[in-house]
């Protein structure tokens, strides 16, 4: 496959975000358990870029491989300069360096905009490929949560790994 390009994601990109979606899953790193409607991704797309977060896809021609965004951390005003981020790809897209792609995009665009700490929340201990990713994109492993997700009849484990971005603590930010 040709190598992937990275964009700004649109509300067209809905039903490609819901097919990578949906055929990640069910996945042991993904704690959802339903896949949402097409209206429901149409509205999470929506709400993100309303917010002012990035959300970027990856694309292979005219193919959607992949996509990367950024979310609130925590809704309280104190996590304001902190994000989560959230990567998918399709499954043939994955093991090839092509979730580096979105996540590195969405690293530049959220130092960008101010923010100085990302965190990723990995669902299951066991998600190697996420860990990788994240790890070989500069977080750290923070913390374990053991057994605080049950998914198709195991118990299975959140991992935060986090990255500072820009001056990450070193300043007060600009907000």
């Amino acid at each position: 496959m040709a190598a992937a390009l990275i964009r700004a994601a649109t509300v067209a990109d809905a039903a490609a975000i819901r097919e990578i979606y949906g055929s990640r899953h069910p996945r042991p790193g993904q704690l959802r358990i339903d896949v949402p409607s097409l209206d429901e991704v149409e509205r999470r797309v929506t709400s993100v870029l309303a917010a002012g977060y990035p959300y970027v896809v990856a694309s292979e021609g005219e193919r959607v491989c992949g996509y990367a965004y950024a979310s609130a951390f925590r809704t309280c005003l104190a996590y304001r300069s902190t994000v989560e981020d959230s990567v998918y790809l399709a499954p043939d897209a994955a093991g090839r360096g092509t979730g580096r792609l979105p996540l590195t995009r969405l690293l530049e665009l959220c130092t960008a905009l101010d923010f100085r700490q990302m965190i990723a929340v990995i669902g299951d201990s066991a998600n190697a490929a996420s860990i990788g990713l994240h790890r070989a994109c500069g977080f750290n492993r923070m913390a374990v949560f053991a057994a605080t997700g049950f998914k198709h009849g195991r118990w299975v484990d959140t991992v935060l790994m986090q990255r500072e971005l820009g001056d990450g603590a070193r300043s007060l930010p600009t907000a």
